[in-house]
């Protein structure tokens, strides 16, 4: 048996908020089954994986990896930014005719 990396018994914090979902007899089943071998309860297991998911997701959404080929020509764009094309201050220019900002 495998115990459970509890990714979620370290926050400091008092379980108050509900989650609802539905799950299809199959995964339910499977759930359960990989719950009891970890030696912790369905939910226990559920929030530990949806958490750590979570975790992931937004990681990917908030970094970005450049390979070593690419750091010269990204940093060098930062530094001398190219001359925007007409088309950019065309949608600039339509943007600040159309969007008001509050």
């Amino acid at each position: 048996m495998k115990p459970l990396d509890d990714a979620t018994g370290g926050i400091d914090e008092r379980s108050t908020e509900r989650m609802h979902f539905r799950a299809k007899p199959h995964v339910k089943r499977a759930i359960q089954r990989a719950a009891a071998l970890s030696g912790v309860d369905d939910s226990v297991f559920t929030m530990n994986a949806a958490y750590r998911q979570a975790m992931e997701t937004i990681a990917a959404h908030e970094s970005t990896a450049l390979l070593a080929v690419d750091h010269e020509a990204f940093f060098s764009a930062i530094e001398n930014p190219p001359e925007p094309e007409p088309k950019l201050r065309e949608a600039f220019e339509r943007h600040g005719r159309t969007i008001v900002s509050r």
